[in-house]
């Protein structure tokens, strides 16, 4: 992280800001890490104390930062629009949840059975093998983390640019409800194969993928019940 120049406070506020930013979008800052210290910013970046914490105000206001006394400044949203979604739906009955997962999935997943290319595929194939590495190896947090990455793979693939962002932006709530799902740990027999779906989008299936889509999320709203 470059030192940054200083040709008025409040341009370089908004400098500083913008550079936190990029840590957390370009996934250097992943959601759930803790960042820097504010005397570990003020070296790297070369400002005043009160502007670094300034800007981590800034974006805890907005909805991308969570400062906790005494413990540090988490990551929690990768944007403002996926904060602004966390902070309103972070206390939604997970049913509801999983209602709009399954008629958002359902739509991505026959559309990319349709539009899928080869690199899709080619992606969605290793995010599979990793799902099923993490389970295999039980280790939840990587499992949760896989299994986000594959779904979000499938809205991808519809090369719906609005879906996709719409997605990406509910992608902590994802996480935090299938977080839920697997805390009490992995299980055999509450494993969902998502092999078939990856199946029916190579296979240009447009219905089974969307079959294929809808059914996980709404399984797991059955075991909720």
């Amino acid at each position: 992280m470059a030192a940054l120049s200083s040709p008025r406070r409040s341009a370089l506020s908004d400098q500083v800001i913008s550079e936190l930013r990029n840590q957390i979008t370009s996934g250097e800052w992943p959601v759930g890490s803790r960042i820097p210290t504010e005397p570990e910013l003020v070296e790297q970046l070369g400002v005043a104390r009160n502007t670094v914490r300034e800007a981590v105000r800034a974006l805890a206001h907005n909805g991308l930062l969570d400062i906790r006394q005494g413990s540090g400044t988490y990551v929690i949203a990768t944007s403002e629009l996926a904060g602004v979604m966390h902070r309103r739906f972070a206390g939604a009955d997970p049913r509801h949840i999983a209602e709009l997962r399954s008629t958002l999935e359902s739509s991505a997943a026959r559309m990319a059975a349709e539009r899928r290319t080869e690199r899709d595929l080619r992606q969605l194939e290793t995010l599979l093998a990793r799902r099923e590495a993490a389970w295999t190896a039980r280790d939840a947090e990587r499992f949760v983390s896989a299994d986000v990455a594959l779904h979000l793979a499938v809205v991808s693939a519809s090369h719906n640019d609005v879906l996709t962002a719409l997605y990406a932006d509910l992608g902590d709530l994802v996480r935090d409800t299938l977080r839920d799902d697997v805390e009490s740990g992995i299980r055999p027999e509450n494993h969902m194969d998502h092999a078939r779906l990856v199946a029916a989008i190579r296979a240009g299936d447009a219905e089974a993928a969307g079959t294929e889509a809808a059914s996980h999320a709404l399984d797991c709203l059955a075991e909720r019940a």
